[in-house]
């Protein structure tokens, strides 16, 4: 993988969420950390080409490093729509081989494709010609009936021989048929020993790992083996975590972050997110779009419930603006013993 930011940032990212993590969850994001590498949801190729791209594509410049997820099963498109996306400014392109929603099989892309690391390697090398940028690959380890310890490594060999920068490994098989989305995230048992056997396998390659990884001190563990380490929902429903990944990339062998850098600083994240809001809804758009992605800040503190109250409740009536994330922030940051002023 090249030796840029993104490259550095890699070692700890991000996952790409559908719904989740796009252009006000990737602000609120790296106000929690400014080392991690933070992913889009995914975009379909065809919607990249022919939709609304300022939408769509659209981030602030502050989210760097920040990598584009791309679906798509044609070569020609996913060339045209990688290309697209640089001109953008991401820093990484990403295709999405892991995805089992239904929605995704229906346009013949997602995990499905682990079933044709042909074509697939036929993709990576159209957006490989098509951008000078990192091209990057997420995948499962396997599907349905296929054994993982003969698929994978021939997908990864496959990822490799055509030039993939990285290959980032959902430690779990994906059940096309019979698993909805959020199933395949929970019921496929994970296989982590599998893709610590595929990196050492490939100890010049870059393989990162993603899949029920929950804490800082599972990634660290994680760190020892793998180039990477994805966090999917515990960043999205605890992002207070985020606030030690700064910490743990200084210095991965420290035996666990210091608790007083594991928080964040609320008043800074709520000034700097009050102050987006406004922005945002200056140019039409509304506080829940922005607030809903801020609903676990206070997780696992005193005042959470009244936090996510006040966002669930107030926040999507007319009028909302930052006023609230900053009322709503004093409220829980009393019940913590912390005065807003103070924070």
């Amino acid at each position: 993988m090249p030796n840029n930011a993104a490259t550095a940032a890699a070692r700890l990212s991000t996952a790409p969420m559908m719904d989740w993590t796009d252009r006000h969850c990737r602000f609120f994001h790296r106000q929690l950390t400014r080392k991690a590498l933070l992913y889009t949801e995914m975009v379909v190729a065809d919607a990249a080409i022919h939709g609304d791209r300022a939408r769509l594509l659209g981030f602030d410049a502050s989210e760097h490093p920040v990598a584009l997820q791309l679906g798509g099963s044609e070569p020609e498109k996913l060339a045209e729509a990688a290309r697209i996306g640089a001109g953008f400014g991401y820093d990484e392109i990403n295709l999405n081989v892991g995805c089992p929603s239904d929605r995704v099989q229906s346009g013949a892309f997602g995990a499905c494709l682990m079933r044709e690391p042909d074509l697939v390697a036929r993709c990576v090398d159209a957006m490989k010609r098509a951008v000078d940028v990192p091209v990057t690959v997420k995948c499962r380890i396997g599907v349905d009936e296929q054994e993982p310890r003969e698929v994978l490594p021939a997908f990864a060999t496959a990822m490799f021989d055509t030039g993939a920068d990285a290959l980032w490994v959902h430690a779990r098989k994906a059940w096309l048929q019979g698993l909805s989305p959020k199933e395949n995230r929970e019921v496929p048992p994970l296989d982590y020993p599998l893709v610590h056997a595929l990196k050492r396998d490939w100890p010049h390659r870059f393989i990162g790992i993603n899949g029920g990884i929950a804490t800082l001190d599972a990634a660290r563990e994680h760190l020892a083996v793998m180039d990477g380490v994805m966090l999917g929902r515990v960043a999205y429903h605890e992002p207070s975590v985020l606030a030690g990944v700064d910490a743990l990339l200084a210095d991965p062998q420290a035996v666990s972050p210091n608790p007083a850098i594991m928080q964040p600083d609320f008043a800074a994240v709520i000034d700097a997110m009050a102050a987006y809001a406004d922005r945002h809804i200056a140019s039409g758009g509304r506080l829940a779009h922005v607030s809903r992605h801020m609903i676990g800040l206070f997780h696992g503190l005193p005042g959470a419930r009244r936090w996510r109250r006040m966002l669930s409740e107030e926040a999507v009536k007319p009028g909302a603006d930052g006023r609230l994330l900053r009322a709503a922030a004093a409220e829980a940051l009393e019940a913590i013993g912390v005065h807003a002023d103070a924070a």
